[in-house]
């Protein structure tokens, strides 16, 4: 990949081409880490994001001198890495899942070692499997105990399942635009702060000019 430490003074075609491609690769690997998060070692996707999340200011702010860019850039990442894992999660699973009926046991509320309330919800499917779903497969406190609902369940059987009340493979689109936008967003700003970058020399004068029109007497 390109490096993102190239001077402000070259060519505008290299510049476009270098900030083209991180303005996109930072984000995408945002969303890997979200996705990657939604499996059993969810450790490697958060790693991944909040690596992700870093690198936007980082290159934006620290190689391209652009703060404001630099900032915005950091929460559509991180934004980002939290909206695309779960949305991408339930529109794989309740688009090409295998549907199963299910009954619900039993439902707990618990708090954490961060002292936040969790909710669980222990199902029983059709072939007899317990198991207890979490706030990341849609038990969120919506369900009753011996109320009759539907499991989504991976082709893969790598992720976990997906719970609704009925039938209903219909997504949440507030969710896939949520991660569209933010996409969209943090490709935008990171290919403004490189195209628009300062370098360091220019940063140096920019203080310079700063500091004499201060030192300046009215005369």
């Amino acid at each position: 990949m390109a490096d993102p430490t190239q001077d402000a003074a070259a060519p505008r075609p290299t510049r476009t081409l270098n900030s083209s491609l991180w303005a996109l690769a930072i984000p995408l690997v945002a969303v890997t880490g979200a996705v990657l998060a939604q499996f059993p070692w969810s450790w490697i996707g958060i790693v991944v994001v909040v690596l992700a999340g870093f690198a936007a200011p980082a290159v934006a702010g620290g190689f391209w001198n652009r703060a404001g860019a630099a900032t915005f850039a950091a929460v559509t990442t991180f934004a980002l890495g939290l909206f695309a894992g779960p949305s991408l999660f339930e529109t794989y699973v309740k688009q090409v899942g295998e549907k199963t009926d299910a009954l619900v046991a039993d439902t707990a509320t618990y708090k954490n070692a961060r002292n936040s309330e969790r909710t669980v919800c222990r199902v029983v499917d059709t072939s007899g499997k317990v198991q207890d779903l979490t706030e990341q497969q849609n038990c969120q406190g919506q369900f009753k105990r011996g109320q009759h609902i539907v499991l989504y369940k991976d082709p893969l059987d790598v992720l976990e399942p997906w719970a609704e009340a009925t039938d209903d493979r219909t997504v949440d689109v507030v969710g896939l635009y949520a991660t569209v936008g933010l996409f969209t967003a943090t490709t935008a700003t990171l290919f403004y702060a490189g195209t628009r970058r300062r370098s360091d020399r220019e940063m140096d004068m920019r203080k310079l000019r700063g500091s004499r029109a201060v030192g300046r007497t009215p005369g």
